[in-house]
């Protein structure tokens, strides 16, 4: 039984000790010389990886407007009314492209923003479950202290039983030890009285 209560105050302060180091709101990461929280470093990877799609975006676009802008300056037309044509259509596809251009830079600014709002609830989440983690690790200690002082206090009343019970069957193995003798005494004394 006291095994199993070292077993439990073991699990306990390993427990407590995993949390302390893992979870606790005092972590912090350190990159470059610059100093993150798990929740703030998450946040950072994910504007950063967020930037960087819409960067690469923004390139492909910019990119394939250089390569329809290049075919068009080699382009030699016959006819300059048909190159007026075209030019007209690759004017319309350029404005096209700045304006899907303009939209992603809208998109990515509200996704930025939603972003933030992310990383305040993550924070605030963060923080929530460590106070309750604290406060459960708190309550499991004092529930682990009240079961060890029951079980204490347990085996002390079984103890106080048992000895109440030993002594009474010892004063009752006297005092049929005292009947025996005293018949034993009696039959010696006259044995031919029990007959």
């Amino acid at each position: 039984m006291t095994e199993e209560i070292k077993d439990v105050n073991a699990k306990i302060d390993k427990a407590e000790a995993a949390m302390k180091r893992y979870a606790s709101k005092d972590t912090v990461i350190s990159i470059g010389g610059y100093e993150f929280t798990p929740a703030k470093l998450m946040v950072a990877l994910t504007i950063v990886s967020s930037t960087l799609g819409g960067l690469y975006g923004a390139f492909e676009v910019y990119k394939d407007y250089q390569n329809m802008k290049m075919k068009i300056e080699k382009y030699v037309a016959p006819d300059l009314t048909e190159f007026d044509k075209r030019l007209s259509v690759i004017e319309q596809n350029s404005q096209k492209q700045l304006d899907y251009t303009r939209d992603i830079k809208i998109d990515l600014k509200n996704d930025i923003r939603r972003l933030d709002d992310v990383v305040a609830d993550v924070e605030r989440n963060s923080k929530t479950s460590a106070r309750e983690t604290d406060n459960s690790v708190r309550d499991l200690r004092t529930e682990v202290r009240s079961i060890r002082g029951d079980m204490e206090g347990t085996l002390k009343a079984n103890g106080r039983e048992v000895q109440a019970t030993i002594n009474e069957l010892k004063r009752e193995n006297q005092a049929l030890e005292r009947r025996l003798e005293g018949k034993i005494k009696q039959a010696l004394d006259n044995p031919l009285a029990n007959k």
